[in-house]
């Protein structure tokens, strides 16, 4: 089978964490990925660890399979002149470079437009390219923070929290994707490249949906709520008798039928707890009346009870649950590939599904300049054949 974006040529210029999770992804869809680094490899994520299997970082295989790496010396006019000739080859160029970077070694949108008309060029930084913080740099802690997700993660005990991934730089390399496959979609109309501007800031205050539209629709600053949800009751976890659950209440037909679960039948008839507004309202009231109630059971008791009456519900999971759960293994994501250096690994694979042009797995995350003779070998070629 043909591969969705088999056409497709991605020059990579980015390291750590949003631009290679974007490129990936492209390349788990069929593109040719070629990670450019500098001699030695300059992706700081290869030394990120441990753990570490024979050297090779577990950080940097989560992001950089399906690619083809080149080392190139961006401080040389040599090194200049070859990634040009790169361009010339490929349909998108993607950096993670601080802000004028590009520009400072002469790889500014400007000028690579006007070596190939229908470069997709795109641009990641921590603030964007425009604005009074256009050159601060850009670290995912740092923008949790600022972005106001930390200040509605966690609840009043334990203070704001980040969240246990790097969620900006994993948002932004799924926001470049889609501005680069729209872009390449309209080039097919227009046959011209453009210029996309990715910011890690812009993209975390995206994610804020439900709660940044609380605060812009009320004026009321929304308030870390912990595992419960700002809008919905009952919508968070609960004790029981030898665990915790999530129990995600949607509407009102589901809340009557857990009272009656829990045998809190009056629960359901109560006025203030009638519709979905008033047990917002009213939750200080409710949720240890049902909190109560759970105390008396088990966890699987709950879980079966509920899935019966179809109340959303699940148990959480610990990661090496997650690696073992069947629904995931039926679904394919978890597979294993071979290294030169660190042998057989294993990695989570793509959570998109193609019927007709599926994702593969075609290379394995490559060790620096693996393939600096095929890439030169090729250029050459096609440099003698102009």
């Amino acid at each position: 089978m043909t591969s969705a974006l088999s056409h497709i040529k991605i020059l990579d210029l980015s390291r750590v964490l949003a631009g290679p999770y974007c490129t990936m992804i492209l390349g788990d869809l069929g593109a040719e990925v070629w990670k450019v680094e500098a001699p030695g490899g300059s992706d700081e994520t290869r030394k990120w660890g441990p753990p570490f299997q024979k050297d090779v970082s577990a950080y940097y295989l989560s992001a950089n399979r399906n690619k083809k790496s080149i080392t190139v010396d961006l401080k040389t006019e040599e090194g200049i002149d070859f990634i040009k000739e790169l361009v010339k080859e490929s349909d998108v160029i993607i950096n993670n470079f601080k802000t004028g970077t590009m520009e400072r070694f002469g790889l500014d949108y400007d000028t690579l437009s006007n070596i190939n008309p229908g470069i997709i060029y795109c641009s990641i930084t921590g603030f964007g390219e425009t604005g009074p913080y256009k050159d601060m740099p850009g670290y995912d802690f740092i923008i949790q923070a600022m972005s106001g997700l930390m200040s509605i993660t966690g609840d009043e005990n334990s203070g704001p929290q980040k969240l246990g991934v790097a969620i900006t730089d994993v948002l932004t390399g799924l926001y470049a994707c889609i501005g680069i496959q729209a872009a390449l979609l309209e080039r097919t109309i227009s046959g011209k490249g453009q210029k996309i501007d990715m910011s890690l800031y812009d993209s975390a205050v995206s994610s804020l949906v439900n709660i940044g539209s609380n605060y812009l629709m009320s004026g009321k600053n929304p308030q870390a709520l912990g595992n419960h949800h700002a809008n919905i009751v009952p919508y968070q976890t609960f004790k029981t008798q030898d665990g915790e659950i999530v129990i995600a209440v949607g509407n009102d037909n589901q809340y009557k039928s857990l009272c009656n679960i829990l045998e809190r039948p009056e629960l359901a008839t109560d006025e203030k707890y009638l519709t979905n507004p008033d047990r917002v309202k009213h939750r200080e009231q409710l949720v240890p009346l049902l909190q109560e109630a759970f105390l008396e059971k088990t966890s699987d008791y709950w879980l079966t009870r509920c899935n019966a009456n179809n109340i959303p519900c699940g148990p959480i999971q610990n990661i090496e649950e997650v690696a073992k759960d069947p629904q995931l293994i039926a679904r394919n994501m978890f597979i294993s590939a071979d290294h030169p250096t660190a042998g057989p690994i294993k990695m989570i694979g793509s959570p998109l599904k193609l019927s007709r042009t599926p994702v593969t797995y075609r290379h394995h995350p490559p060790n620096p300049g693996e393939h600096n003779q095929e890439i030169k070998w090729n250029i050459n070629n096609k440099i003698e054949e102009r």
